[in-house]
């Protein structure tokens, strides 16, 4: 991770070095360029400018002022319309014309003073001898000198406009990913043993910010499921331990006394001990496939036959009176082992808290289906109905294992309707006692 930051630190460094750059670079050169046009443009216009007035001085009939400047960085011209020099300034008397052009124009060209560089410009005038041209030439020495003085500041102060622009995204992105590198050095310390240990947050609600809240809530989940996970094998093993200590206890009875016991009365304990754990063992796999989203098989369910096959069971097994009549036809798409698994539950519930009556309802309201199971027992306090979904949870801790049963069913129950996309609820039965409510999406085939 230290790499990776490092990567990153110096990936964003380079990256932003490069754009910089080329965008230094770009407007190093178009500045250059703007800057030796705009001076070029300036010797033109003020050669232009006296060209122009030695002109108005020829229109006029007076003798041009041919005179310059003792630093040769300008020459005048008077050509005939042959092209021959009929007068000129004193640093070039006696040559030739440094440029063949017509009034208006303008051009860079070698001048025999040492071979500079002059920008010419052209000035058409009238006299009583005939049509002349004024030429009047400025050197360029001034403009390139201007150019590269700044062309050298440029290559001087470019490269640490870059250097500081290197250290400024370096230090800023290294500030930037601190918090990014203490989350990793505190999750890199948690163990499964220090799921309570949470990872520094910033205050700024930036990326980073809501990084580590989201890191923070997922510890939090993971300490949750840890912790429930704990509870459900701490659990388990007590549930499987009774029928196990069941079966040990009449074993050693048996093995110390034998006049005490018959093989028959053993045999019976332990079937009962090991339908109990075989039940329970089942339960605990099914809930361990819920937690593992294991996907239920889909197919055409009739609930109603569920429902009477269940009130038939409760018949048969319990003294209480068990009406069906409010079942109605309905169907969903579903696992039927899954939800007959449902029905069993519900109903043994209903049984176990019954004083003497458990009601089973279906019906099918278009687009859900609702099972209710009420039973006339003491009900489920609104302050427990959320508790008692819970895996292991007996509302009378004192009641007895074998009478109060798992603490599973409704949690399977839970289960397996959410799976199926439905819903369970509880609450007062009209009977006195509690109603148990599943709403599942109805077959739409």
């Amino acid at each position: 991770m230290i790499k990776r930051l490092a990567t990153i630190r110096a990936g964003t460094t380079a990256v932003a070095i490069v754009i910089v750059a080329i965008a230094l670079v770009a407007g190093a050169m178009a500045l250059l360029t703007v800057l030796r046009g705009t001076l070029i443009d300036e010797v033109k216009d003020a050669a232009g400018a006296q060209a122009l007035e030695v002109a108005r001085q020829l229109d006029s009939g007076q003798p041009p002022i041919l005179e310059v400047a003792p630093s040769d960085e300008q020459l005048i011209q008077v050509l005939g319309p042959d092209g021959s020099v009929l007068a000129s300034s004193r640093n070039v008397a006696g040559e030739a014309a440094v440029a063949r052009l017509s009034p208006g124009e303008s051009e860079q060209v070698l001048t025999p003073l040492d071979s500079e560089e002059f920008m010419a410009v052209a000035e058409g005038a009238q006299t009583s001898d005939g049509p002349r041209t004024v030429l009047v030439a400025r050197a360029l020495i001034g403009v390139f000198e201007t150019t590269a003085v700044v062309t050298k500041v440029l290559l001087i102060g470019l490269p640490l406009l870059l250097v500081v622009v290197a250290v400024t995204t370096w230090v800023m992105v290294g500030r930037a990913l601190a918090p990014v590198d203490a989350i990793r050095r505190e999750v890199d310390e948690i163990s499964a043993a220090q799921l309570h240990r949470r990872v520094p947050q910033p205050d700024a609600d930036d990326e980073i910010g809501r990084l580590a809240a989201t890191m923070n809530r997922m510890l939090e989940r993971l300490e949750s499921a840890r912790n429930s996970q704990r509870r459900f094998v701490s659990d388990a093993s007590h549930e499987l331990r009774s029928p196990i200590t069941t079966i040990r206890q009449y074993a050693e009875v048996a093995l110390a006394h034998p006049d005490r016991m018959t093989a028959q009365e053993l045999a019976d304990v332990v079937l009962a001990e090991q339908h109990r754990m075989q039940g329970l063992v089942e339960d605990l796999l099914l809930l361990a496939r819920a937690d593992e989203h294991v996907p239920l098989a889909r197919e055409p369910v009739d609930l109603d036959d569920l429902a009477f096959e269940e009130g038939h069971r409760l018949r048969a097994t319990t003294s209480k009176r068990v009406d069906t009549s409010g079942v109605g036809a309905a169907r969903v798409q579903g696992d039927a082992d899954a939800l007959r698994r449902v029905f069993r539950n519900l109903g043994e519930n209903a049984a176990r808290h019954a004083s003497s009556r458990v009601d089973i309802a279906l019906a099918d309201l278009g687009d859900d289906v609702v099972l209710t199971v009420d039973d006339d027992g003491p009900g489920i306090p609104e302050s427990e109905r959320e508790r008692v979904v819970r895996r292991f949870v007996r509302l009378d801790d004192a009641r007895s294992r074998d009478d109060g049963g798992s603490g599973l069913g409704l949690s399977i129950v839970e289960e397996v309707v959410r799976a199926h996309g439905g819903s369970m609820s509880i609450t007062q039965s009209t009977l006195g006692g509690a109603r148990i409510q599943v709403t599942l999406p109805a077959d739409e085939g």
